[in-house]
């Protein structure tokens, strides 16, 4: 089953919030109706980036390694670019 890594943006305070999953539609209606704890404060959000992995273990392997980036300006590179160039 694919998995997809994704980038969400508040528009409320901007804040980029990275995850991965299995059903991207699904999960982005369960950010915007607060079902999820850390999103639900800053809701709205809008998906800016999306990448589809083989797997889900693939989109894990990537999402994990974004957020140990820790950079915003790498995130706002990638969703320039409409690509996350390293291979999971």
């Amino acid at each position: 089953m694919n998995g997809y890594l994704y980038i969400l943006q508040s528009e409320v305070n901007n804040r980029f919030y990275i995850d991965s999953t299995v059903h991207l539609e699904k999960r982005l209606k369960e950010h915007n109706n607060g079902k999820s704890k850390y999103t639900s404060i800053t809701k709205p959000f809008r998906v800016v980036f999306r990448q589809e992995y083989k797997d889900m273990s693939s989109a894990l392997k990537a999402e994990k390694w974004l957020k140990k980036q820790k950079s915003r300006i790498l995130i706002k590179k990638i969703i320039e670019d409409k690509k996350l160039t390293k291979e999971f």
